[in-house]
């Protein structure tokens, strides 16, 4: 079984997003940057399938720009075979999706795995789109993820708990944070991981136009909460949630 993993390069989790001067995006400029949590969780399980056997190879594939090589890179030392980058600035949940769609039509894998979103554009969109635009089985927001015989057994949460869906392979899946616990890659697997292969290509090259079809027109802080107050007993309480807040 061959499995195709999709990374994407965001501002590091715990660095304190700022944003520009001009309003015109977050500050990138000298920011810790890393691989998005949830793509971490996939390439996790994509290891774990290959260790148990299911799966035979591991692509990485990130979308963005010359940088992100170093995410693929970071991959392929926890375990990955070999990575693609395809190079385009600002690709849409959409044109990602397509770009996607082309890769999986070149490399034909049986298993595309990504994280359920990425922490800068919170989206969560790309793995569904890319299911309908295959034609494939999906499995979103997977918490436990299982080989059978027909294919897998996906465990997904829920707002009423969890549910259980039995998926037929080629699928589609999208990882939860509670799938697994991603290893640190250790320095001798960094080391090898500068000598697997790694390839570049563009939007154009696999006949995707990556065009943006949405503009930022600004960006701006979230709006400064204000100071919470103290009460000295229920009735003041009462008194401000039915004449001021007027919630009851």
């Amino acid at each position: 079984m061959k499995i195709l993993v999709a990374v994407k390069r965001v501002v590091d989790y715990n660095v304190k997003v700022r944003v520009k001067s001009d309003h015109t995006g977050v500050e990138l400029a000298n920011v810790k940057m890393s691989m998005n949590p949830f793509c971490e969780i996939a390439v996790e399980e994509a290891v774990r399938l290959k260790e148990k056997g299911v799966a035979s190879e591991i692509i990485v594939v990130s979308i963005g720009p010359a940088q992100a090589q170093e995410t693929i890179r970071t991959a392929l030392a926890m375990g990955a075979d070999r990575g693609i980058l395809v190079t385009a600035d600002n690709a849409e949940p959409l044109a990602i999706a397509k770009i996607l769609q082309a890769l999986v039509k070149k490399e034909t894998p049986d298993l595309v795995i990504l994280g359920k979103q990425s922490i800068d554009g919170d989206n969560n969109q790309t793995g569904q789109m890319l299911s309908a635009l295959l034609g494939w089985s999906q499995g979103t927001f997977a918490s436990k993820l299982e080989k059978t015989d027909a294919g897998f057994s996906i465990t997904r949460e829920i707002d009423g708990g969890l549910e259980t869906l039995s998926l037929k392979l080629p699928a589609v899946v999208t990882t939860d944070l509670r799938l697994n616990e991603p290893r640190y890659a250790s320095l001798p697997n960094i080391m090898k991981a500068k000598q697997k292969p790694l390839a570049t290509m563009t939007p154009q090259d696999l006949g995707v136009d990556a065009t943006p079809r949405t503009v930022t027109l600004k960006v701006t802080e979230p709006a400064t909460r204000k100071a919470g107050i103290k009460v000295k007993d229920v009735a003041e309480l009462v008194g401000k949630l039915k004449n001021e807040a007027k919630v009851i």
